[in-house]
C-alpha cells in the first residue's frame, strides 16, 4: 500500500505542474520556497495550545497574502500568539505532506496548511488520522455546499473552506459587438450559442473565440462539473466510459476546434499572452483569472463577465461550475491544534470584515455565505465594464454542483490527456473512453 501511494504521489506532482494555475495564482502558484521552521519545537510541549503557529501556503499575491491578513486580524484577538506564514511552492507542500503522513513523523510540519480541493480526499481516505476534525469550527450552514463536500468524510468536516474557483466567461465587449452581438446575448449561454458567436467573431474580427492548451483539461473538468459529474462517481469508482457529461464535453471541445474558433496556446504564459495580446475574444476560466486579464491595463473597460455556458444535451447541466480552489486544514499531531483551530475559527471561518477586505486586496471570491453582504463585494469594477463582478461570482458559486473529486484527479488526467488528443485527431469517442475506463480503474486500484 505504501509503495502504491508514494508512486501515485509522484505522478500527481508531475501532473500538477501543468495545472498549478487553478485555485488563484497561475504561474505565481509556485511561490519561492523557503525553509520551514520546526513547528513542533516552536509549540508548547506536546500540548493542544501554543504560543506560536506556523502556516504553509503557496502564491505570495493570493493565499500567502490572505494568511498574513488573517494573522494581523488574529493579533488583535490574541496578541500573545505569534503566527509565522511560510510561502512555499504547492508541489513542495504536497511532497512534504506525503512524506510526513506516510511516515507518521510530523516534526517540522506546520499547524495549518492550505490544501487544494482536488487533493484533499486522497489525504482524508489514505491518512484518516492526519488532519483534525474541524466540525466545531466550520458551520455547514455558513458555507457553500459544493465546497463542503470536498472536505467532508464520514460526517465530519476537516477543513475551513477558502476561495471559490467559480468559473465564468470573461469576454471582450468590443469584439463581441463587432461580431454583431450584444451583452444580452452572452447571458445564460449554451455551448451551441458560444460556438455560434465564436464563428461570427472569427469571421468579423479575425480573432479566435478562445485559446486551448492541449495539456490542460480544465475546460473539460468545468463542463463535467456543470452537470454534477467527475471522472469518478459518488462512491469514488471510475466513471469514464458511461459518463454522458464527459462524452458531451469532449464532443464540444473537439467541435470548437474543428469549427476553427480556437487558437492553441501551450502553457500558462502562452494563454495569458493570447488574452493580453487581444488574440482571443474570451477566456473561460476560474474567477481568479481576473488578475491575469487585468495585466493588460490598456484594455480596462473593454471586458465583462458572464456565467459559464451549459451543455444542452446533458439534462442536469447548469450555468455554473468550478475550477480550482483550496481550503485550510490543521495537522492533528502537531502540538497546538486547539490554538490553530481557534485561529481559523476567528478568521477564515467567521470574520466577514476580513473576507471583505480580502475581496478588495486579493480579489477573493469567498465561499463563506455571509460574505455576499460585504461592501467591497457589491462594488462595481471599472475594468470589467463597471459590473459588480464579485457579487455575480458569489451568486454563481451558490449554484455550483457538488461532486466527488475522488482521490486521484491528477493521476487520472495523465491518461485523459492522451485520450482527449486522440479524440481531437479523429479517434472514436466511445472506443477511446472505453479503453480509458480500464486504465483509470487500474490507477484507482493502485492508489487504493
Amino acid at each position: 500500500m505504501k509503495g502504491k501511494r508514494i508512486a501515485a504521489a509522484f505522478l500527481s506532482l508531475v501532473m500538477a505542474a501543468g495545472l498549478a494555475a487553478c485555485g488563484g495564482g497561475g504561474a505565481g502558484s509556485s511561490a519561492g520556497s523557503q525553509a520551514a521552521p520546526n513547528s513542533q519545537a516552536a509549540s508548547s510541549s506536546a500540548g493542544s495550545t501554543a504560543k506560536k503557529l506556523t502556516i504553509w501556503a503557496w502564491d505570495d499575491t493570493f493565499n500567502v497574502k490572505a494568511a498574513n491578513e488573517a494573522k494581523a486580524a488574529y493579533a488583535k484577538i490574541d496578541p500573545d500568539v505569534s503566527v509565522n506564514v511560510v510561502s512555499m511552492a504547492q508541489n513542495d507542500i504536497v511532497a512534504k505532506l506525503n512524506t510526513a503522513f506516510e511516515s507518521g513523523n510530523v516534526d517540522g510540519m506546520p499547524n495549518i496548511v492550505l490544501i487544494e480541493d482536488y487533493r484533499i480526499q486522497n489525504y482524508l481516505k489514505s491518512y484518516p488520522d492526519a488532519l483534525s476534525d474541524l466540525s466545531d469550527v466550520t458551520k455547514p450552514e455558513k458555507f457553500m455546499a459544493y465546497k463542503l463536500k470536498t472536505m467532508t468524510q464520514d460526517g465530519k468536516v476537516y477543513g475551513v473552506p477558502f476561495d471559490s474557483g467559480v468559473a465564468c466567461v470573461f469576454y471582450r465587449t468590443d469584439l463581441i459587438q463587432k461580431a454583431g452581438y450584444k451583452d444580452a446575448d452572452m447571458q445564460d449561454l449554451t455551448w451551441d450559442k458560444f460556438i455560434e458567436i465564436g464563428k461570427a467573431v472569427k469571421a468579423k474580427t479575425g480573432k479566435a473565440m478562445l485559446s486551448v492548451d492541449p495539456s490542460d483539461l480544465g475546460l473539460i473538468r468545468m463542463m463535467m462539473q456543470s452537470a454534477g459529474k467527475w471522472y469518478v462517481d459518488a462512491s469514488g469508482k471510475a466513471d469514464i466510459a458511461g459518463n454522458a457529461a464527459l462524452k458531451e464535453a469532449l464532443t464540444i471541445y473537439k467541435k470548437m476546434q474543428t469549427e476553427g474558433i480556437t487558437v492553441t496556446a501551450s502553457g500558462w504564459d502562452a494563454g495569458v499572452a493570447a488574452v493580453n495580446g487581444a488574440k482571443v475574444a474570451t477566456a473561460v476560466n476560474g474567477c481568479w483569472y481576473a488578475s491575469s486579464i487585468k495585466k493588460a491595463s490598456d484594455q480596462s473597460g473593454k471586458w465583462a463577465v458572464a456565467s459559464f455556458p451549459k451543455m444542452t444535451n446533458v439534462a442536469n447541466s447548469v450555468n455554473a461550475t468550478n475550477c480550482g480552489g483550496a481550503s485550510w486544514y490543521v495537522i492533528d499531531k502537531v502540538p497546538g491544534k486547539d490554538t490553530a483551530k481557534d485561529f481559523l475559527s476567528k478568521t477564515f471561518a467567521s470574520d466577514t470584515a476580513l473576507l471583505d477586505s480580502l475581496c478588495k486586496d486579493i480579489s477573493l471570491v469567498s465561499t463563506y455565505q455571509d460574505a455576499v453582504s460585504g461592501q467591497n463585494v457589491g462594488a462595481p469594477d471599472a475594468f470589467f465594464s463597471n459590473q459588480p463582478i464579485y457579487k455575480n461570482w458569489i451568486e454563481w458559486t451558490k449554484k455550483i454542483p457538488a461532486v466527488n473529486y475522488g482521490t486521484s484527479t491528477y493521476d487520472i488526467e495523465s491518461k485523459m490527456t492522451e485520450a482527449v488528443q486522440s479524440i481531437v485527431k479523429g479517434a472514436s469517442v466511445d472506443d477511446t473512453l472505453k479503453n480509458t475506463q480500464t486504465e483509470v480503474e487500474g490507477i484507482l486500484s493502485a492508489a487504493g
